[in-house]
C-alpha cells in the first residue's frame, strides 16, 4: 500500500523558512526571510490536510489551486506544482513574498480552524517559482499564432502586467505605458526590498519583455501623449494607472519643512537603496532618516514599509501614531511584529492634531490621546479623544502614511466623459473592466480604490479574457 504523503498536520507542526535576527535585518535591504530547502518544502506542504472544500483556494482572490500544488510539492513534482501556480497567477513568487496570507489563504485554513497551525503556503508558494526560475522552467510568451489586435495598457504596475501576460500569450500586440522609467509599479518603488527584492520583479519584466510586450516608460499622458492619441492606436486600452495621489493632513503646523509624503519617501530610497540612482532629495536628507526622530502616521501596510524603511536607513528613533489599537490595525500583524523586532515603538489609540516647528522645520507632533467608542459605519470602533490627555512627541521627520486616493484623470487626461465614482475611482463592470467609453477598459485600484497587489492581478486576468472575448466575437462576425 503506497505512503499517505498528506495529511502530516498531526504529527508535523507548522514551521516558517528562517529569518534572520532583528540586528543583521536592520543593517539591509534584504529580503528577512530565507528560501525553503527542498525537504522542508515538500515537509511543510505534506501537512495540507486536502479538504474537500478548500477554503484556502475560496479566499485567495485569485482562486488558486493550493492543495494540488501543495500535494506536488509534497511528492517532488516540482516543475508540476510551477506549471499548477502559474496557471492562475502571473506573479506567484511575488505573491509568495508580500500577500498577507493571515487575512486569505492561510488565515481561512481548516487546519488553522482546527488548532494545528495553518500551512505556510505564501512560503512554498514563493519557493515552487523561485526552483522554476532557478531549473529554467520559466519561459517567455511564444504565442501559436500572433493576432493582428492592439491593445494599449496604462500603467505597469501588477494589473497592468498580468493583462499584458494573458494577452500576449493569446498572441496580441500589446504596448504598456507608464510614468516611471521602470515598470512594476508599487512593486518596484513602493514596497521596500526586504519584503520584495527589485531583482524578483525587474526579471518578470524582462520576460514579458522577452515575449512580446512593447514598454514606453517615462510617459505621462496627458503631457507627452495624449490619452486620444493611445485610444486611436490601438483596438482597445486598458487603465491600470493605480492611486497616487496621497491623502492629507490639513492641521495646524502641516506646511513645516521634514513633513513628507509616504509615497516620496519609500520611492526615493527604493532607488537609492535597490536600484543606486541618485536621488537629490535623498542626499540632502528630505527622504532621509538617517539620525532623526522619526514619525510616522498611519496604520496600513506603507505605514509599516516606513516605520522599518526608516530604522535601515539610520534614524535615532522610530514611533508610529496610528488611532486605534493593534487589534484593529488594518496593517498585517505578521508586519507590526517585524517592526517591533526591529526596534519601532508603537503609539496606539494615538492621533496627531497638529505639527509644532523651530524656524519653519518641524520638531514635533502634537498628539492627542484616543479611546474606542461605538462602531462607525464600517462597523469598528470608532475612536474618540480622551480630553487632557494631549502631549508632543519629538519629530526630525514626519511620514504621512494615510493611504491613497485617484488622482482627477478626467482633467488630467482631458477626458470629460471617463466615468468616475464619487471617490474619483474609474466607473468600470466588475467582473470585464469594461467602462462606458467603447473599447476601454479599468482594472485594478483606479477602480477598487487601494488595495491588495493580488487583487490587481485578478482584475488584470479578467479584464484580458474578457478583451480576447471581444476580439474573438468581431473575428467571428468578420468571416461570416
Amino acid at each position: 500500500m503506497a505512503k499517505q504523503p498528506m495529511l502530516k498536520f498531526v504529527k508535523i507542526d507548522r514551521d516558517m523558512p528562517e529569518k534572520r535576527n532583528a540586528e543583521t535585518r536592520r543593517e539591509d535591504f534584504d529580503e528577512i526571510y530565507a528560501e525553503f530547502a527542498a525537504a522542508k518544502a515538500a515537509e511543510q506542504s505534506s501537512r495540507c490536510s486536502q479538504c474537500g472544500v478548500p477554503y484556502c483556494q475560496t479566499h485567495c482572490p485569485l482562486h488558486n489551486n493550493i492543495p494540488d500544488w501543495l500535494r506536488l510539492t509534497a511528492t517532488g513534482r516540482l516543475e508540476e506544482a510551477y506549471a499548477t501556480s502559474q496557471a492562475t497567477n502571473t506573479f506567484p513568487e511575488i505573491c509568495g513574498r508580500i500577500c498577507p496570507q493571515d487575512r486569505l489563504c492561510e488565515g481561512n485554513c481548516v487546519i488553522e480552524q482546527s488548532g494545528h497551525g495553518t500551512v505556510t503556503i505564501g512560503a512554498v508558494e514563493k519557493y515552487i517559482t523561485d526552483t522554476a526560475w532557478e531549473k529554467g522552467w520559466v519561459k517567455p510568451n511564444a504565442p501559436r499564432q500572433e493576432r493582428s489586435e492592439s491593445v494599449g495598457i496604462i500603467g505597469a504596475g501588477p494589473g497592468g502586467l498580468a493583462a499584458a501576460d494573458m494577452l500576449r500569450k493569446a498572441g496580441v500586440q500589446v504596448t504598456v505605458y507608464d510614468r516611471y522609467d521602470r515598470a512594476g509599479g508599487l512593486m518596484t518603488y513602493g514596497i521596500p526590498g526586504f519584503k520584495l527584492e527589485k531583482d524578483v520583479v525587474m526579471r518578470r519584466n524582462q520576460l514579458l519583455a522577452d515575449g512580446g510586450v512593447k514598454f514606453v516608460m517615462n510617459c505621462n499622458i496627458g503631457e507627452d501623449v495624449s490619452f486620444e492619441d493611445i485610444r486611436a492606436k490601438h483596438d482597445a486600452i486598458i487603465i491600470a494607472t493605480g492611486v497616487y495621489k496621497s491623502r492629507d493632513l490639513a492641521m495646524p503646523g502641516s506646511g513645516a519643512t521634514g513633513i513628507v509624503k509616504a509615497i516620496d519617501f519609500l520611492t526615493a530610497s527604493n532607488r537609492v537603496a535597490n536600484f543606486g540612482d541618485r536621488v537629490p532629495e535623498y542626499e540632502d536628507g528630505t527622504y532621509n532618516a538617517e539620525g532623526k526622530n522619526v514619525v510616522v502616521i498611519g496604520g496600513g501596510d506603507t505605514a509599516m514599509d516606513c516605520v522599518r524603511t526608516s530604522i535601515r536607513q539610520g534614524a535615532k528613533s522610530v514611533k508610529c501614531l496610528y488611532r486605534r489599537d493593534r487589534a484593529n490595525m488594518p496593517g498585517s500583524q505578521r508586519e507590526v511584529q517585524n517592526a517591533e523586532e526591529e526596534g519601532v515603538v508603537f503609539e496606539w489609540l494615538s492621533a496627531p492634531k497638529g505639527f509644532t516647528d523651530a524656524d519653519g522645520k518641524v520638531a514635533g507632533v502634537m498628539v492627542q490621546k484616543m479611546r474606542l467608542g461605538q462602531p462607525d459605519a464600517s462597523g469598528r470602533q470608532a475612536p474618540e479623544v480622551i480630553e487632557g490627555a494631549d502631549y508632543v512627541e519629538d519629530a526630525d521627520l514626519v511620514i504621512k502614511a494615510l493611504g491613497f486616493e485617484p488622482e482627477d484623470l478626467p482633467t488630467l487626461w482631458d477626458q470629460p466623459n471617463l466615468p468616475v465614482t464619487r471617490w474619483g475611482t474609474i466607473k468600470a463592470e466588475f467582473r470585464t473592466g469594461a467602462t462606458n467609453l467603447d473599447g476601454v477598459y479599468a482594472v485594478g485600484d483606479i477602480v477598487r480604490g487601494a488595495s491588495l497587489v493580488v487583487w490587481a492581478i485578478k482584475d488584470g486576468r479578467d479584464c484580458a479574457e474578457a478583451i480576447l472575448d471581444r476580439f474573438n466575437v468581431k473575428a467571428a462576425i468578420a468571416a461570416e
